[in-house]
């Protein structure tokens, strides 16, 4: 099984935060960074258990998703 590391970009919109994970093409949002990136994680969990569930994926072992830098968000 293969490891993979994700990227996850964190930006502010008028009404909160949305974060990216541009390798799969996930996204989600909170209120803020922390919780704009604990509601991405649980996306592409799913997304990728979906995906291992059709085959459309090999498998792969847990990760974590890091933002590239988070400096200043909070």
């Amino acid at each position: 099984m293969r490891t993979y590391r994700l990227t996850a970009t964190i930006w502010k919109e008028q009404e909160g935060y949305v974060a990216k994970c541009s390798e799969l093409g996930v996204a989600s949002a909170g209120d803020s960074p922390s919780e704009a990136l604990t509601n991405l994680k649980e996306a592409t969990e799913l997304y990728l258990e979906n995906a291992l569930l059709i085959d459309d994926l090999l498998p792969i072992k847990p990760f974590v998703l890091d933002p590239l830098d988070n400096r200043g968000m909070e």
